[in-house]
């Protein structure tokens, strides 16, 4: 019964496989607004999104504190991921504190407590199981488009100069903090299940995140987007949410199609991510 029960799922899977590249994206925007749809629906507080979103982190976090503890290695893992999740997080941070303090600034302090601890163990404990010669992807090839992208599109709030720029910073920062782990899954082509966990709940809180911004763009009927300011900024910072969705996008899809193939680690094709 189990092994019928699979045999369409094979089927649509490999039938998506087929497709071409059009044809991929067309379903998975069409997936993607039908979630949403979802969400809209069962969702009443639309706020409770955001919430949402930084608890699946804090458990994808919890899985590599799990796989550090328990493992005792760091094998497939990127430091430089992790240190510009706490990047922006400490920025973050900083700017919730200065301009909007709410449990958000909670959420994201606890993060950052469990990220700068991941950081730690992979600098430190288990240094010796780290694979630099897969995790390299310059960090100054992300940080510094941000950093000039902050300068120029920025919030146009009564907030200090600075502190504007530092909040656009974080916005782009986050969208883009992946690329280096996508990476050295990239360079490995074979995903160990705690480490596949712990990325796919990132495409799930950065859908949730998205799914956020955008239903309240919706439900406000635009009138979010002049709240945010004036100019490029309101725009940017839904194209970053939705970027920051769309990176992890094609990982989810295999690993979805691993975990309801009874496989324990997700192998990755050329050319993916």
């Amino acid at each position: 019964m189990k092994g019928n029960n699979k045999k369409p799922i094979y089927a649509f899977t490999t039938w998506v496989r087929r497709q071409p590249p059009k044809m991929k994206a067309f379903l998975a925007l069409l997936s993607a607004i039908a979630a949403l749809l979802f969400l809209r629906m069962v969702v009443n507080d639309h706020d409770n999104l955001f919430v949402a979103a930084e608890a699946v982190h804090a458990l994808g976090i919890s899985l590599l504190i799990y796989k550090l503890t328990k493992d005792k290695t760091c094998a497939g893992l990127s430091l430089k991921s992790q240190e510009l999740t706490a990047l922006f997080l400490a920025v973050r941070l900083y700017c919730s504190f200065v301009m909007e303090y709410d449990i958000h600034t909670i959420l994201d302090l606890a993060t950052l407590v469990t990220t700068l601890w991941v950081i730690y163990m992979i600098r430190f404990k288990l240094k010796s199981t780290y694979m630099d010669d897969k995790d390299n992807l310059a960090i100054y090839f992300v940080v510094v488009p941000c950093g000039v992208l902050s300068f120029f599109i920025h919030p146009t709030t009564r907030h200090y100069f600075v502190n504007r720029i530092l909040w656009a910073f974080c916005v782009y920062l986050e969208a883009v903090s992946v690329l280096p782990q996508l990476r050295v899954m990239q360079n490995t082509k074979i995903v160990e299940p705690i480490t596949a966990h712990y990325v796919f709940a990132l495409g799930v809180a950065r859908f949730l995140s998205c799914a956020h911004w955008v239903l309240q763009v919706i439900d406000t009927r635009g009138r979010l987007l002049v709240a945010l300011g004036y100019g490029l900024w309101p725009s940017m910072v839904l194209v970053s949410e939705i970027v920051q969705t769309f990176i992890l996008a094609d990982f989810c899809y295999y690993y979805v199609k691993s975990i309801v193939g009874g496989q324990l680690v997700v192998r990755l094709p050329s050319g993916v991510v």
